[in-house]
């Protein structure tokens, strides 16, 4: 039900419905406002940050950066390709603190909403408070329906993935997460500031080879080397350049 202060779409008197006559015959056409309020529920569903609610393509800054044009000309086509002409469903936005991964994980966001499609934002700290708080018995309904969530909505932006020490319990949801969104090919767009592992790198280091081993905490230790594995599956890399924090910039 639309609220007091909502006016009424002009068109169809907010019944979404407009009579149509096509030879003679009288029918009933879908009203273009419905694709706009769909848009808008889905927004509001999505749980975007306060901080992000100014997060599109157009308020991304790159300063005139050469690598900061590129990764976002790597997300913008990435949206404009979805659903079709996708290798692999899913973004892994990698970089350090400040660079603009979560602006451009939202911008994408916001603008696959704007097609039409459901998606939510969790922080990944916060997704599994929720979790884990879902087993305690006095727990809300919308804690119970976070893991749900997280499985079953169109896109799922992941945000800060790793931020957590890891335990066999955060190991065992985020691969079943991981896992689950892969083998339904529906897609995560991730973000990270972890160094990410792979080919010849990560296998030397899970042998322990030295001379050949990062020793920075990684992704694949945070999250274990299955939801690695599968994230690398179905995922896209995009690695942001190392630029100045953009928070310090300002």
């Amino acid at each position: 039900m639309r609220g007091m202060l909502e006016q009424a779409c002009p068109k169809c008197g907010g019944s979404g419905w407009l009579i149509v006559e096509r030879e003679g015959i009288s029918g009933a056409d879908r009203c273009e406002c419905q694709g706009e309020d769909r848009a808008r529920r889905l927004t509001e569903k999505a749980a975007i940050p306060q901080n992000y609610l100014n997060a599109w393509f157009g308020t991304f800054l790159d300063y005139g950066h050469p690598g900061l044009r590129h990764v976002k000309a790597m997300v913008t086509k990435y949206v404009e390709d979805y659903p079709l002409a996708l290798d692999r469903p899913g973004l892994l936005l990698t970089g350090g603190v400040g660079t603009g991964k979560t602006h451009l994980a939202v911008a994408a966001l916001r603008a696959l909403i704007a097609k039409g499609h459901e998606g939510i934002f969790c922080d990944y700290q916060n997704l599994l408070d929720r979790i884990r708080a879902s087993y305690d018995q006095s727990s809300g309904a919308s804690d119970r329906e976070a893991y749900r969530s997280a499985l079953e909505t169109d896109i799922l932006l992941l945000d800060d993935l790793g931020a957590h020490r890891v335990t066999e319990w955060v190991e065992d949801i985020v691969t079943s997460v991981v896992t689950y969104r892969c083998n339904n090919q529906k897609p995560l767009i991730a973000t990270t500031n972890l160094p990410v592992t792979t080919g010849v790198r990560a296998e030397a280091r899970a042998a322990g080879q030295p001379g050949q081993v990062d020793y920075r905490i990684s992704l694949a230790d945070r999250i274990g080397v299955r939801a690695h594995s599968r994230l690398f599956e179905m995922c896209t890399l995009v690695p942001m350049p190392a630029v100045e924090d953009h928070r310090l910039r300002k």
